[in-house]
């Protein structure tokens, strides 16, 4: 569809930082350097990456791989196939496995609430493969679904071998990158939000145990945190999916092959530390709100309100607000009938000259067609209209 109106717009307050941008723009510093082999800093609400180094390398996951095992757990029990008060009964394989463990028994029944909290907390991989068996029947067929839903989530750089993230002894390929790890750290984060505050959990006994300490050492040291997953391997190095939210803003942070427990904790601080203090998630407009009025040549009524189908947010620099310029490109002749939801214009978003959104605006109200002597009379008038270039 070809837009011939312009109707520019100014001092609205917010924009995006995408691409280039970012590291051109003089109100913020370059990003931190980490001692890591990869990591990315995403904003979770928008999506936008704000720092990034190797992020779509393929990588070993260690148990970040777990990320997927709970986050498959929990669709299940949302859509209704399986209940935390569910036990299974807890196989050879399972008990047998090495590392770390929550410590179930072979031949007893455990609960789905505590194995999911046993992958999440303590890192089991007896959890793991446990609740991979209870859902799919084998560890083997699990992994099969694990990599369905990663393609489903778009997670194009990364292949399961199994659900705990060992690596595999028969020289499969298990590897995920800093990128994919963040899409399913978000959907994890908002499809199964009833289930993240698991994430946040200190400790977690299970039977005769002591009680076992989460291993995500910023749930204790920093008040934003609430989540997610360590990983460590001598392939992997020591890697953490962390998330934090301040002022409204949720940070997702990947890092991966780090030295220590301690550097992957002070390196993922870096990362959200500069997340915060130069940059703010902002809502630019609201969706299904009026945007701008327009004429309606032939209908029942005259005009119409066009807008965005959905909240539009981006992640913008703080103190770059005054950059913002928003354009509004719409048909300049629109005729009934009219569906909600058609399409019938854009809005670009512009930041210091450059484009950094193009939404399609839409009808927010249907409107029929008047009757036969008011649509030609509706004809005359715009004839007249273009006539004089009104």
């Amino acid at each position: 569809m070809n837009f011939k109106r312009n109707i520019t717009t100014f001092g609205l307050v917010a924009a995006t930082v995408m691409g280039s941008w970012l590291q051109a723009e003089p109100l913020i510093p370059a990003a931190p350097q980490l001692a890591a082999t990869a990591y990315l800093l995403m904003d979770a609400e928008t999506g936008q990456v704000l720092v990034a180094s190797n992020e779509h390398e393929k990588m070993a996951p260690a148990s970040l791989t777990k990320l997927m095992t709970s986050y498959i757990a929990e669709r299940e029990i949302l859509e209704g196939r399986m209940s935390l008060a569910d036990e299974t009964l807890v196989s050879e394989k399972a008990w047998r496995m090495p590392g770390s463990r929550m410590f179930i028994q072979e031949g007893k029944f455990v609960s789905i609430e505590d194995l999911l909290r046993g992958i999440v907390i303590p890192s089991g991989n007896d959890a793991s493969v446990a609740m991979a068996e209870h859902i799919a029947g084998s560890e083997e067929l699990f992994v099969q679904l694990m990599n369905k839903y990663a393609i489903k989530l778009n997670m194009v750089n990364t292949t399961f071998a199994n659900s705990h993230g060992l690596s595999p002894k028969d020289g499969a390929e298990h590897y995920s990158t800093a990128f994919d790890l963040a899409l399913m750290t978000k959907a994890i984060i908002y499809e199964n939000a009833e289930f993240y505050p698991i994430y946040a959990e200190r400790s977690f006994a299970y039977g005769p145990v002591a009680p076992q300490p989460n291993r995500n050492r910023l749930l204790g040291t920093n008040p934003d945190v609430d989540g997610l997953k360590t990983g460590h391997t001598d392939e992997a190095g020591y890697c953490l999916v962390a998330s934090a939210k301040r002022d409204g803003m949720r940070l997702i942070s990947v890092v991966m092959g780090t030295r220590s427990e301690d550097a992957r904790a002070q390196e993922t601080q870096k990362l959200l530390t500069y997340g915060f203090r130069f940059f703010r998630t902002a809502e630019v407009f609201q969706g299904d709100t009026e945007l701008y009025a327009t004429r309606v040549w032939g209908g029942k009524v005259k005009t119409l309100a066009l807008g965005l189908t959905e909240d539009l947010k981006m992640t913008i620099a703080r103190g770059a607000e005054d950059s913002l310029t928003t354009q509004l490109n719409i048909d300049p002749t629109i005729k009934a009938p009219i569906q909600v939801g058609q399409v019938l214009g854009e809005l670009v978003v512009n930041i210091s000259g450059q484009e950094v959104a193009r939404k399609p605006l839409v009808a927010l109200q249907a409107v029929q067609r008047a009757g036969f002597f008011a649509r030609i009379w509706d004809l005359i008038l715009l004839f007249i209209s273009n006539l004089f270039g009104a």
